[in-house]
């Protein structure tokens, strides 16, 4: 598309929860088109943070959330070319893509995981990252480190 952006397609709440954000993290769990497993997966996992969580009041769809919001970054930085050199400038990042990135980062620790089945993994990078530890939790840290010390460049913003 040349002229226009595109639109945003508006996602289907999971059978569940009743929750896009679900059906949006399950889109990015999914492989090969197995969407149905991908919501196996995920259920499992909800069923294990389930029984595992310590805080009574909480459901484990709102571990979940909490965990998601503790991975979230909120500055990135981005290569910018001013005269011959590259500088890493910190931005702000808009919260369509804080959510993005956080269900990236999730996902993909969790698969680095070495428990036995894929829902487990997730669970248990659930459960960290809602406790703000774990690998999703040091990436975001990682991110914001690399924000502030590469502050002295932010007037170079586009």
């Amino acid at each position: 598309m040349r002229k226009r952006r595109a639109k945003k397609r508006e996602l289907l709440p999971d059978p569940r929860f009743n929750d896009q954000l679900v059906t949006r993290f399950v889109n990015n769990l999914m492989w090969d088109g197995k969407k149905s497993v991908a919501f196996k997966v995920f259920y499992d996992a909800m069923d294990i943070v389930e029984q595992k969580k310590t805080d009574e009041e909480k459901s484990s769809l709102e571990i979940w959330k909490d965990g998601l919001s503790n991975v979230m970054p909120h500055v990135e930085v981005r290569s910018r070319r001013v005269g011959g050199a590259t500088f890493q400038i910190p931005m702000q990042i808009r919260p369509d893509r804080k959510i993005s990135m956080a269900i990236k980062w999730m996902i993909s620790y969790a698969r680095k995981r070495n428990e036995k089945t894929m829902a487990q993994r997730l669970a248990a990078e659930v459960l960290a990252a809602s406790k703000e530890e774990g690998a999703a939790v040091k990436k975001k840290v990682d991110t914001h480190k690399m924000a502030e010390a590469n502050k002295a460049f932010s007037h170079f913003r586009f």
